[in-house]
């Protein structure tokens, strides 16, 4: 198993294709959230069953680990560019 590195071991150049990896993949899981929120919208509409909208509406929540993650790694940049 891969062991986990912490954020001030890494260079700048690993913490900027990190952050550039992990955006990309948020903005990836993002979309394809979105998309299977709206489809369970439109079947919990269609078929009256009102409670798929509260399931499309929490899963979101999944997204919130990666969206912690990039804003540790954007935090760790900044810390980074004062100090230079």
């Amino acid at each position: 198993m891969k062991s986990s590195t912490k954020l001030s071991e890494l260079t700048l150049e690993q913490l900027t294709e990190k952050k550039k990896k992990l955006t990309s993949l948020s903005i990836g899981i993002a979309v394809a959230m979105f998309i299977i929120c709206a489809t369970l919208f439109y079947f919990a509409i269609k078929s009256k069953n009102y409670a798929l909208i509260s399931v499309g509406m929490g899963s979101m929540i999944t997204l919130l680990p990666v969206f912690t993650s990039v804003g540790a790694i954007s935090s760790e940049i900044k810390k980074r560019g004062k100090q230079l």
